[in-house]
């Protein structure tokens, strides 16, 4: 457990760094919201190959969360992911502010209303979150079972993380992460850590929802 733990705990701080570094340190000047979305899409390929064999790369509390509901995963190892993906969030939001010349004021926080980069207010923000992450789930469950494309899951969670970002930037920032969320939220505190609720649940509803889909077997393919 010693291992899934940190594997889970790299891979979430090297999400935050990478995906929210291109946000703070590229920006939508530089690397665009297309370079921000690759960065958030890469980081997890990288990291699929790095520490899947590891934990499973779900560094993210939503991924875990709908392992469990779908019957893959104990609640006992949850709850040590989830410790080890919100810790390492922080970590890699903590980083990114020791690199960033703004320090803790801009990580990259999400947000909705006057924190959404293009301005959305909260509905908008619940309904992509909730729906995104339902998403991410079926491709994450459907590519990682029985009968899924194992060599070529990274790949596909990856590009599918990458397109949400596309679509959404401009809702959320995106989260469809808890950890993800919390981690540049705590540190910058005000607005941003007054609105992490959301992405606590959204995502988690989604999780759920896309979750359900295989555990009564909707999803499932056929023995």
């Amino acid at each position: 457990m010693v291992k899934k733990f940190s594997a889970e705990f790299v891979g979430t701080l090297v999400l935050v760094l990478f995906g929210c570094g291109a946000a703070v340190l590229g920006g939508f000047d530089h690397v665009g919201q297309l370079g921000i979305a690759l960065a958030f899409g890469f980081a997890i390929v990288a990291m699929a190959y790095g520490i899947g064999p590891v934990s499973g790369c779900h560094v993210n509390p939503a991924v875990s969360l709908a392992a469990f509901v779908a019957g893959r995963m104990s609640l006992k190892d949850m709850g040590l992911y989830w410790v080890a993906q919100i810790l390492g969030a922080v970590a890699g939001a903590a980083i990114l502010g020791q690199i960033a010349q703004t320090g803790f004021t801009n990580l990259g926080a999400n947000g909705f209303d006057a924190g959404s980069p293009g301005g959305y207010g909260m509905h908008a923000a619940l309904i992509f979150e909730v729906v995104a992450t339902a998403i991410f789930v079926v491709v994450i469950l459907g590519v990682t079972g029985p009968k899924g494309q194992g060599a070529f899951a990274g790949l596909a969670i990856g590009l599918t993380l990458a397109v949400i970002h596309i679509v959404g930037i401009q809702v959320t920032g995106v989260s469809v992460n808890p950890a993800r969320s919390f981690g540049p939220a705590v540190l910058q505190g005000g607005e941003a850590l007054g609105q992490v609720w959301l992405f606590f649940a959204a995502p988690a509803a989604g999780a759920v929802l896309g979750a359900l889909l295989f555990r009564f077997k909707v999803l499932e393919p056929d023995a």
